[in-house]
């Protein structure tokens, strides 16, 4: 079939980029950096293997704006320029194959992880349910100085990114982190001006979007990813995300990435997906569709992509602009190359399964299999997609105990 329209060029509006194709290889959590949060040679390696495979732009995983601030354990920072050299390496592979490399940007809120960080801090004083909880700190409500000081966070390693090479940023506002919770009316319950009705829940990433356009000028590309909905009774909704990326498009955003759920409720990974959504493979479409009829803003719809057909089907429908790929591009690197050479109709991923129902049901299994991959890419080596899920818990348990499923998320 005709795979034209995920090899055409894009172009963004007002700015001098341009996209040599339709695919973005969107944001997975490596958990590849040093012990000081630096990016690693096998950081590099991995992120120079993605550009070299053919998609038109990668999205690095979280990049924390505190090292007090941690998702999980060996998440990359930058927040100074003491070690940009490093940075500028990342970089510099990533770009590599005229492809653009931008860095996601993040703050975890009390989204951090017991063991990971000293406390946690979030738009309000509002734990997660109990079941969730456990894993999770207690956390304490930002002060208003607090808030304004992330914000300029956010801005400060934008302009480091840009520095050290970055052909743009995106802004981290999906999945329950922090720009999540503030956006939530179920975690924000404040009452002044960064509470309320969403006016006031979506200020603090209207004014981290001001604060990074300030510090990085007018042509340096500006993208957020953001959940069509949190899926959750009391939470972020589909009219509340409507509002948002039409707020985000009024103030210039430059490329919107659609996702969708937290890890209370993990839309993300297709969980409960209806059949007519399987069908059509990707998550997000019919919230996607939607938005298009009252936005112009460039989307990257992410999730449930593994067929030429379904992402051809997207882009000439107009529902999205750019094909979001992840999981399958930490078994095949390369993959965005064989789907334009046209030498691959289908990439499903299978479940990852250990037989354990009390491992499978709760999916603990999904994150440590593929950074397992992405480790390998890092070393240099050939990803295994029939490597046996029961045999990487045992080496995983071996090295790490249990513990380690509380410590690694996307």
């Amino acid at each position: 079939m005709n795979k034209s329209l995920i090899s055409e060029p894009y172009s963004l509006k007002n700015k001098s980029v341009t996209f040599k194709n339709r695919i973005v290889k969107s944001a997975m959590s490596e958990g590849m950096a040093s012990e000081k949060y630096l990016p690693t040679n096998n950081l590099v390696r991995l992120y120079q293997a993605w550009a070299e495979g053919g998609a038109g732009l990668i999205i690095s995983g979280n990049v924390m704006v505190d090292t007090k601030a941690l998702g999980e354990p060996r998440n990359v920072v930058l927040e100074n320029d003491d070690h940009i050299d490093l940075f500028k390496q990342w970089a510099e592979a990533g770009i590599k194959n005229n492809t653009h490399f931008w860095m996601q940007i993040n703050h975890p809120g009390k989204q951090v992880l017991k063991g990971v960080v000293d406390e946690a801090v979030a738009p309000s004083a509002i734990p997660f349910e109990p079941d969730l909880q456990r894993f999770f700190p207690k956390c304490r409500a930002l002060s208003p100085e607090e808030i304004e000081e992330i914000i300029q966070r956010f801005a400060n390693t934008a302009k480091l990114a840009k520095t050290a090479g970055f052909t743009g940023v995106q802004i981290h506002a999906a999945h329950g982190y922090l720009i999540s919770q503030f956006l939530s009316p179920r975690h924000n319950q404040r009452e002044d001006k960064w509470g309320g009705p969403i006016e006031n829940r979506f200020r603090f990433l209207s004014e981290i979007y001001h604060a990074i356009r300030a510090r990085v000028g007018d042509d340096f590309p500006i993208g957020v990813k953001i959940n069509s909905s949190d899926f959750m009774k009391a939470g972020f909704s589909e009219d509340d995300s409507h509002f948002v990326i039409s707020e985000l498009e009024r103030l210039g955003i430059d490329l919107i990435e659609i996702s969708g759920g937290t890890y209370e409720k993990a839309a993300l990974f297709g969980k409960n997906a209806k059949p007519s959504t399987v069908k059509r493979e990707a998550y997000f479409l019919d919230y996607a569709e939607k938005l298009k009829e009252k936005t112009g803003v460039p989307l990257v719809l992410t999730g449930g992509f593994r067929t030429p057909t379904a992402m051809n089907e997207a882009l000439k429908t107009g529902a999205t602009d750019f094909i979001g790929i992840a999981r399958p591009m930490a078994l095949y690197p390369d993959y965005p190359n064989q789907l334009l050479k046209e030498k691959v109709d289908d990439l499903s991923v299978k479940p990852i399964k250990t037989g354990l129902s009390f491992i499978d049901n709760k999916g603990l299994m999904e994150i440590t299999w593929y950074s397992q991959q992405l480790e390998r890419i890092g070393r240099g080596k050939s990803t295994k997609p029939s490597f046996s899920p029961l045999l990487s818990l045992i080496i995983t348990l071996f090295k790490n105990g249990k513990e380690v499923f509380q410590k690694r998320r996307v």
